[in-house]
């Protein structure tokens, strides 16, 4: 037992390379997290474990050595570079009779300093009551008993039951309202399907540019900051292309290495953007030092969240800071041996390469449009109404035996998403399905757009 202090965040940061060795940048990374966060590293404590210990995480030796440091400093927070379990961390505050949040507690409680919107709030709650609710006995032993006495018997549950017990409803609750938002948003995006409006969207490491550079091409004015998850909520703002038609752009949160799964689970509402994009703007920072880490981190959460198949541009962001480093600075687009556009060097600070890139979007969205001709019997109506919904629609035409002639147009990502499908669904229309030119004139879709 000990009193958590109401103020102070004096922190002592805690890194172990488990098993193998840490990247270059991550002690960096950990400090820009903790001050993130608003904390101020008075300490740090690194060394090597084959595995970590199953009591303490980091050995009893190890955290004897923690505890005289925060002793020494008088820190009022261990801040611990990797995920605790329960055990461990309720083991630790014991030992060093001070508060002790993991990698995964962190990255929460930053989420919940910058959401702004109502739907960022709601998510990150979810996310942070889910953390807690493994994390509820802490070292308040009263928390085992039943309650008793005058007016308080009947329940026969303990505090600890009562607490899981309002826990479970309040994540209910906000599931409930998130999925509400959800089913918003969806509108949204089929409502752009429908117009035939592509949407691409942002993606890469946190703070790499992706603020700067969604202002940049839409001067949106969105928060840019040189710290870690300046952006959490999304936002959506037309994006004008030279010899093309125009598209939606869409600003997502940033990723990091180990990002808690609580957190990926309550915005999956948000990252749908991502994977229902048409087109990928990985940015990645140009310096080659943890380039390509952070390229695999993102890779990792894009498969994750379903969203590994969506076509991408790679933007290498800060050429304008690559003196030094051996890599020519010069923005410029790298293309394949098919001459599609692979990579583009920008700098979204001084705007040099953002002409190329708009250039780029714009070709690899022009061509990628699928024509396709289906003939839907009269069991079909639940995909007509699906391809109304998420498809261009030429031409609808009735049968003699009762169906649709209908000719659509969907961009090559969303249908190359659909011909992937394992579900009933999608096998029907590939089965349907029959490539036919694009149509001269398109007369009835007015109409159709009208049903």
């Amino acid at each position: 037992m000990f009193e958590r202090p109401t103020s102070g965040e004096r922190a002592v940061l805690v890194q172990l390379a488990v098993g193998g060795e840490l990247p270059g940048d991550a002690r960096e990374e950990l400090q820009q997290l903790a001050e993130a966060a608003g904390a101020t590293m008075v300490g740090f404590v690194g060394g090597t474990r084959a595995t970590p210990d199953p009591k303490y995480f980091v050995g009893s030796g190890k955290a004897e050595e923690l505890k005289a440091m925060v002793a020494a400093v008088e820190a009022e927070l261990v801040i611990v570079d990797h995920g605790l379990s329960p055990a461990q961390e309720r083991n630790l505050e014991r030992l060093l009779q001070c508060r002790v949040v993991d990698r995964s507690g962190l990255i929460l409680d930053i989420f919940a300093q910058r959401a702004r919107s109502f739907e960022g709030k709601l998510q990150v709650e979810l996310a942070q009551l889910r953390h807690l609710s493994t994390r509820l006995v802490r070292g308040w032993t009263h928390l085992e008993r039943q309650k008793g006495g005058i007016g308080l018997r009947g329940p026969g549950e303990t505090q600890l039951e009562t607490d899981r017990r309002l826990l479970g409803k309040r994540i209910a609750l906000l599931k409930e309202r998130l999925a509400r938002i959800e089913v918003q948003r969806d509108q949204g995006r089929r409502a752009r399907e429908r117009r035939e409006v592509p949407t691409v969207a942002l993606v890469g490491y946190t703070n790499v540019g992706k603020s700067t550079l969604f202002n940049r091409l839409t001067a949106a004015g969105v928060l840019q900051a040189d710290q870690l998850f300046a952006t959490l909520d999304p936002t959506l703002r037309r994006l004008p292309l030279p010899g093309a038609q125009d598209a939606v752009l869409a600003d997502t949160v940033g990723f990091i290495s180990q990002l808690p799964h609580e957190l990926v689970a309550a915005f999956r509402a948000t990252l749908e953007e991502t994977r229902s994009a048409d087109l990928l703007l990985h940015v990645v920072d140009a310096d080659p030092l943890e380039r390509a880490r952070h390229i695999q981190d993102v890779e990792t959460v894009l498969a994750e969240i379903g969203a590994e198949e969506v076509p991408r541009i790679m933007v290498y962001n800060k050429v304008d800071a690559l003196d030094g480093t051996g890599v020519d600075p010069t923005p410029r687009v790298d293309r394949d041996a098919d001459g599609r556009v692979e990579r583009v060097w920008l700098s979204a600070v001084t705007g040099e390469g953002i002409e190329p890139l708009l250039v780029a979007i714009g070709e690899r969205l022009a061509t990628a449009t699928v024509h396709q001709r289906l003939l839907l019997g009269p069991e079909d109506g639940a995909l007509r109404a699906w391809l109304f919904r998420h498809a261009g629609i030429e031409q609808d035409s009735p049968t003699d035996l009762g169906g649709w002639d209908m000719r659509i147009s969907m961009p090559q990502a969303r249908w190359e998403r659909v011909a992937q499908g394992k579900d009933a669904l999608s096998q029907r229309i590939c089965a349907l399905a029959a490539p036919c030119p694009p149509p001269a004139s398109r007369p009835d879709r007015a109409l159709a757009r009208a049903d």
